[in-house]
């Protein structure tokens, strides 16, 4: 599963280095980026409304009418750490919402939504060595194995796997964090940060545990193609492309 990112901030498409305010490039209107992947054959799409998860404002507007509106199965991300954000992000028709720094914080309500939601929940673990990070990233966030392991218990299905350090970086995911998450938990694992190469996707789906990953950076500066990139999540050879 591949899913090509749009990250708003302030209205605007961006991408992040490392996930560090005043760092981004921009890229314009994010429903055209979104049209853009979908028009490229992607099936999935990974939205992040940046503002809110920083808790600096809102996107909402905007990644509610893309999801609404875009007919792909949207993963959404940033600022849902409360009921009311939870319903507006699933009334808007998201598939799955990406719980981040709510459930460092707020692991009680976590807790109850992956019960009552399953699989439209899926956890995201932003990782900087060992250390968990939240709020956008601006705060440590606790052990990542105890995390997991507390998570498990309450029966997550999915994590989104992020290595800050490699995020918008364009040097390749870390191999051995993944390996590491997977090898604690029974759910899907989807890779997030530094995915730059065919080679890097085809390594990502050869890996028991991975399900899918997250691009964003390499398609936006034409790295990659999307077609290419799917083309060996598929099951091609990049070396063939």
């Amino acid at each position: 599963m591949l899913l090509p990112a749009v990250d708003i901030q302030s209205g605007q498409a961006v991408q992040l280095v490392q996930g560090v305010a005043g760092s981004e490039k921009t890229f314009g209107d994010p429903l055209a980026a979104a049209q853009r992947w979908k028009n490229d054959g992607a099936e999935w799409l990974h939205l992040v409304d940046l503002d809110a998860a920083f808790g600096r404002g809102s996107n909402a507007q905007i990644t509610t009418d893309i999801t609404g509106r875009i007919g792909m199965h949207v993963e959404l991300s940033g600022g849902i750490r409360d009921d009311e954000s939870l319903k507006r992000a699933l009334d808007a028709g998201a598939r799955r919402v990406n719980i981040g720094t709510a459930a460092l914080e707020n692991p009680e309500w976590c807790e109850q939504i992956i019960a009552a939601y399953g699989d439209k929940i899926a956890i995201g673990l932003d990782v900087k060595g060992t250390r968990l990070a939240a709020r956008g990233w601006t705060r440590e966030g606790g052990d990542l194995h105890e995390t997991i392991d507390r998570l498990n218990a309450a029966g997550c299905r999915r994590y989104v796997v992020t290595d800050v350090a490699s995020d918008g970086m364009l040097t390749g995911p870390n191999f051995d964090l993944l390996a590491d998450v997977c090898s604690r938990t029974d759910a899907a694992v989807i890779a997030s940060g530094g995915v730059t190469t065919l080679a890097d996707i085809a390594r990502l789906r050869d890996m028991d545990g991975v399900e899918g990953a997250i691009v964003g950076t390499a398609l936006y500066v034409g790295s990659m193609t999307l077609t290419d990139a799917l083309a060996v999540a598929r099951g091609a050879n990049p070396e063939d492309l």
